[in-house]
């Protein structure tokens, strides 16, 4: 199976969209080697601006080439991105609705040995409490490079999250991604297992071990966070016996609590949450961390169990 960041499909995602539309800018704060907007850059100088260490500046200059009718792409580190930019994001991007995609590399804890101060775990949670955003999360680099071309065609804010690491490839070149809906991979009907970003190639691992002992787990790819596809989560509650979320962020605020929103106003039924247990990451290598926090096929496997107990 091959594998490909998805900060690596992104890149090559902008270049071919650069050829397609002239108006899309790309805007990075001094990461473009890490966040592979260079790819960019060197394809279309002209259209690539980089704004310096300084996050805050880097948004609101996003604003002014979106109120210019531009297509702004503004990337950083997914940590600095909504944490050191969050109230230009909120005030300037957001309340007037203006047409910004902030695409953020590195997050969640697989960011590995730059340490908990470089991982954003919260990030989710974050940008889907702000009015007006929408919040998507790419499985692998085929998603993401459809991700990014159907981010140009929207109209409005945009968080775009991704991530450092390789991830194995999911989908086929003819994979469809639309914006708010939900896909499930793998049919069953005892219990589901709702993951996004890299959980869900571990969600499909996690099936296949459930399978071995009889149990049969629906999986779905929940890559867009808001507006979640509402219709899938309960149509699910409704046919299987428990809900198991998996996602390399805090349980509080991102994909476990979204769904759990949906279900406990819509059909109550059990949810468990598999992801970083109120807690910083630490410097370590991905695997190891993942190991450690409890963000495996393994750790979902336990997850249904006791739901389904």
């Amino acid at each position: 199976m091959s594998k490909i960041a998805t900060r690596e499909a992104y890149g090559k995602a902008l270049v071919k969209l650069g050829k397609m539309n002239d108006d899309v800018v790309v805007l990075d704060a001094d990461l473009s080697k890490s966040t592979k907007t260079n790819d960019f850059l060197k394809a279309y100088p002209n259209r690539f601006f980089n704004m310096g260490i300084a996050e805050q500046n880097l948004v609101g200059a996003a604003c002014g080439f979106a109120a210019a009718g531009k297509v702004p792409f503004a990337s950083t580190f997914a940590m600095f991105a909504t944490g050191r930019a969050f109230e230009v994001i909120r005030n300037s991007v957001c309340y007037p609705k203006l047409n910004v995609k902030i695409a953020a590399t590195h997050a969640g804890i697989t960011v590995g040995e730059d340490g908990g101060s470089h991982q954003s775990v919260e990030d989710i949670s974050l940008m889907r409490s702000i009015p007006n955003m929408t919040v998507v999360v790419p499985a692998d680099g085929i998603e993401a490079e459809k991700m990014i071309f159907a981010a140009a065609e929207f109209d409005g804010p945009m968080y775009i999250r991704l991530g450092r690491s390789a991830v194995p490839t999911i989908f086929e070149e003819d994979y469809n991604f639309e914006i708010g809906k939900g896909v499930v991979l793998r049919d069953g009907n005892d219990a589901t297992i709702i993951a996004c970003g890299i959980m869900v190639n571990e969600a499909l691992i996690a099936a296949d071990m459930l399978k071995e002992e009889n149990i049969n787990a629906r999986v779905i790819n929940m890559s867009t966070i808001k507006p979640i596809d509402t219709d899938l989560i309960i149509k699910a509650a409704k046919e299987t016996k428990a809900i198991v979320t998996a996602e390399e962020h805090s349980v509080i605020g991102g994909l476990g609590s979204a769904v759990s929103e949906v279900v406990s106003e819509s059909n109550p039924i059990i949810v468990k949450k598999v992801g970083m247990n109120d807690c910083f990451g630490e410097s370590g290598t991905p695997s190891e961390l993942l190991e450690k926090y409890g963000l495996t096929a393994k750790n979902i496997v336990e997850k249904v169990k006791e739901a389904l107990n």
